[in-house]
């Protein structure tokens, strides 16, 4: 199966990287630092310099491919991820290719609940809201599309390696919650995903 991978050289989408090489994947990683993966030379990978922004990079680079995995990071700055996605949509819809995954946040939609107060009003209310309301823009896009999308929304992000001892799916009622969760376990959800059509036109929560 031949991958493609937005966000490759962010904190989940290098994991997304690395674990698709090593379960024997054909990775294209879509990347504007081509030199941050340089130390992941191998066989089955390809890395393509493009830019988000540009759609024609976009499309280019999707020709071809038997899925894609979206992984984009901005910080704070809520600029990059739904204009981003609305290209990657707009490609894949051009290209033929179907099958996308798609790393957002939990608190998005019906997982709102599943938040404290910190993480609420703090965190998405305050100090990371531009990037919790381009999330949204961008779950918004992938809904609205005909493809067959997973939108994956993990909780914050942790360092270590893979565990798969979070919990999946559960409903935004849920509040016993660590509401953190490792970037390997995240990546290798997503990477679940392209096996599994359990979570096919849906978005699904996990976290620990």
């Amino acid at each position: 199966m031949k991958l493609i991978i937005f966000g490759a050289t962010g904190s989940v989408g290098s994991q997304l990287v690395k674990q698709a090489l090593d379960q024997g994947y054909a990775v294209t990683a879509f990347t504007r630092s081509p030199e941050k993966l340089a130390a992941l030379a191998h066989d089955n990978l390809q890395i393509i310099k493009g830019d988000l922004q540009h759609a024609t990079d976009v499309e280019n680079a999707i020709r071809n491919k038997d899925a894609v995995l979206c992984a984009i990071g901005d910080g704070a700055n809520g600029k990059v991820r739904a204009t981003g996605t609305r290209h990657i949509l707009d490609a894949m819809q051009k290209t033929g290719s179907k099958r996308f995954i798609c790393q957002t946040t939990l608190g998005l939609g019906n997982s709102a609940g599943n938040l404290n107060f910190f993480w609420k009003y703090i965190m998405f209310g305050w100090l990371l809201k531009k990037a919790f309301q381009d999330h949204q823009i961008q779950e918004r896009y992938i809904f609205d599309s005909s493809l067959d999308y997973t939108v994956v929304r993990p909780s914050a992000f942790t360092n270590g390696s893979v565990t798969n001892t979070y919990k999946v799916d559960f409903d935004g009622n849920y509040k016993k919650l660590s509401l953190k969760i490792s970037r390997a376990d995240v990546a290798n959800f997503m990477l679940q995903q392209l096996q599994n059509r359990l979570y096919s036109r849906k978005a699904v929560s996990i976290s620990n």
